[in-house]
């Protein structure tokens, strides 16, 4: 009787250690604002990003708006830097009108990154090139 429960128990151990583990999805946010750019901007614009990254396929999703720019958005991007400090550009976004989505996968150093909250949205204008309105992601 003790050889099956223990042939019982290496089966159902087995089996658990052979199961493919969970994908985890992650869901970010971020207010944009003018005050959030580095250097910060003299604007009324603001917006929000809400953004979903599922790890097992690597495929962040967002979806975005704005509102009050000075001016029609120009290009608008996800970037790579901590809080406070400008970074080079991670993945762009296509922000011809608000609201906007869009999807993208990521490469192993840029999922380190977002994970470690070291991504920030910024849209640009003509007025405000470097950019308008930013805010870093977090969970």
């Amino acid at each position: 009787m003790s050889i099956r429960i223990t042939l019982s128990v290496i089966a159902c151990a087995t089996a658990l250690a052979a199961a493919p583990a969970l994908a985890q999805t992650v869901n970010l946010k971020a207010s944009l604002s003018g005050a959030e750019e580095v250097p910060p901007t003299n604007t009324k614009g603001a917006g929000s990003v809400t953004a979903t990254y599922d790890q097992s396929s690597k495929r962040l999703t967002w979806k975005g708006d704005y509102k009050d720019l000075t001016g029609p958005a120009t290009a608008a991007h996800f970037h790579a830097a901590e809080k406070g400090k400008n970074g080079g550009v991670a993945v762009p976004i296509a922000p011809n009108a608000s609201p906007f989505e869009g999807s993208a996968t990521l490469t192993a150093e840029q999922e380190a990154d977002l994970l470690a909250g070291r991504w920030y949205v910024n849209v640009h204008t003509n007025e405000n090139k470097a950019g308008e309105i930013r805010g870093q992601l977090s969970r």
